[in-house]
């Protein structure tokens, strides 16, 4: 079993990118944290992760299941709300903040789950294929997707706000 301080460790580093990635999936901030908090009560009370060839990616699959076990106990799913889950940087932008989590919210769920995690997981496209159960090559074709829809759904909004000023 991983020592309590390495475990507090691995929450430090991922808590945050976790929450986002639950939340991207349950559309519920609250849900989400509650799913992350449960893996890591799991993990204080197993040696699971100490068998994980790679505890990130691990967390994040753990994260994931938890997440769709609840949606499946709770017999609905919930749609993503674009505002509910976003990081508080320092400095923030919420003209902005708005457009790409609504930009985000037009997203395909998988391609979504792949950017969240490429993103702000800060997973790389193996480990985004080990938590999603698909190669790391379509991993990396859901992430070019996506971009490429952000890019359309992004420049049109910027090409309607020119304009509107005109």
């Amino acid at each position: 079993m991983r020592r309590g301080t390495e475990i507090e460790e691995l929450y430090r580093q991922h808590a945050a990118a976790l929450v986002l990635f639950a939340a991207a999936i349950s559309g519920d901030r609250g849900r989400a944290q509650d799913a992350v908090h449960q893996v890591f009560l799991k993990l204080l009370a197993s040696d699971a992760a100490n068998r994980a060839a790679d505890p990130k990616a691990y967390l994040f699959q753990c994260v994931r299941n938890a997440v769709f076990n609840e949606l499946k106990r709770q017999e609905r799913l919930v749609e993503f709300e674009a505002d509910s889950a976003w990081f508080e940087p320092p400095e923030r932008d919420p003209a902005a903040e708005r457009i790409l989590r609504r930009a985000l919210g037009e997203l395909a769920e998988a391609q979504r789950e792949v950017v969240v995690l490429h993103a702000w997981g800060e997973l790389t496209f193996a480990q985004v294929a080990e938590v999603l159960g698909i190669s790391p090559n379509t991993a990396a074709s859901r992430y070019r997707y996506a971009l490429s829809k952000l890019r359309e759904v992004l420049c049109v909004k910027e090409d309607s706000r020119v304009d509107v000023g005109r």
